[in-house]
Formats: C-alpha cells, sequence, structure tokens
C-alpha cells in the first residue's frame, strides 16, 4: 500500500500532527508526507488558470503544475491532517485542493457527468479542536465531497475535540484519542 499523507498543520506541535502520527505508526507501506506550508502553493489567477488550461487542453500533464495532481490520484489511501480552524481547516488545504482539480488528472467530464479518476479507495480527515465543534465540521464535509469527486468513496474523520476546555486534561485526551486512532487499522 501506498499513502499519502497531507499535513496542513502549521504549528511545529501540532496536536493534530501527533494524532495523524499515531495513525501513521499503524500502517505498513510506503508513505509519504507533503508538508503544505513546505510548499509554494498559491491561490490559482487568471494567469495561471488560462496557462494551465492551454496546456490541459493539449492534453500536455509534463509542466510540474500537475506534479501535485498526479501525485494524489496515484495513492491508495489519502491521509489528511489538518486542524479545525474557523469552522473548516487552513486555507492552504483549499489551496491545496484547487491546485489538484485538474480535468485529466484526478477527474474527467464523462458525457453528462464527472468521474473521479483518484486510484485511493479512502480517505482518513484526522483533526483536533479546542473547543467543540459548531454545528457541521465543514472542513471535514468539504473533504468528503471533493474526494468523492475524484471518485474516492469512502472518507472517515477523526475529530478530537475539547482539548483546550481543561488543559488538565489535554494529555490524557491526546493519549487516549492516539490510541482510538491506532486501532483505526486492526
Amino acid at each position: 500500500m501506498k499513502y499519502l499523507v497531507i499535513d496542513a498543520c502549521a504549528r511545529l506541535n501540532s496536536r493534530t500532527r501527533k494524532l495523524c502520527q499515531g495513525y501513521l505508526n499503524t500502517l505498513k507501506g510506503e508513505i509519504k508526507i507533503v508538508k503544505l506550508y513546505d510548499l509554494n502553493i498559491k491561490p490559482l489567477t487568471e494567469k495561471d488558470l488560462k496557462y494551465r488550461d492551454n496546456l490541459i487542453n493539449k492534453n500536455d500533464y509534463s509542466d510540474p503544475i500537475f506534479d501535485l495532481a498526479k501525485e494524489f490520484a496515484s495513492y491508495d489511501e489519502i491521509i489528511i491532517a489538518s486542524p479545525y480552524w474557523d469552522l473548516s481547516f487552513p486555507s492552504i488545504l483549499k489551496v491545496y485542493f484547487e491546485n489538484i482539480s485538474i480535468s485529466g488528472l484526478t477527474f474527467k467530464y464523462d458525457k453528462d457527468s464527472v468521474k473521479g479518476l483518484a486510484k485511493a479507495k479512502k480517505i482518513i480527515y484526522i483533526s483536533t479542536s479546542g473547543g467543540k465543534i459548531y454545528g457541521a465540521n465543514l472542513g471535514f464535509e468539504y473533504v468528503k465531497a471533493i474526494g468523492n469527486f475524484f471518485g474516492i468513496k469512502e472518507t472517515i474523520n477523526f475529530t478530537v475535540e475539547e482539548l483546550d476546555i481543561d488543559p488538565s486534561k489535554e494529555k490524557e485526551i491526546l493519549d487516549l484519542s492516539i490510541k482510538k486512532i491506532s486501532e483505526l487499522n486492526e
């Protein structure tokens, strides 16, 4: 199995990253970690879209701007480590998805519909929140929808809440959560 980890954690000592590592420790196979804050990705401008669309229309995917999409589409399982920020996730994750949503690589138009082209069968969405999730976890809902768009039918949410409510319980909650997430592959 080949696992692609999308790390959208800004903080060096991120609790989300620690939780994700608990899951990664259970895996056997190739694991590639992509730290989004280390990449030079940005929102697409009109100029970027024209350039990209021109290459797509020529069926030319050799430019490095397509590398992230090719990588994403080729893995067996996608793991996303992203803290719960502002009812969703850090904007860098949206920018990543914007950059990998490529017709001909992660999806294609098929007559009157769209067909996902990603190889992965599932996404594991790992997140932590200092408080409670207010309403729907919009970050998870977005990842589930975009995963389905890319042809990934299963998305599992593993979010740990209330890590900041009582600071004396943070380590206990995180340790218990790491134990629980490590049982996902049993």
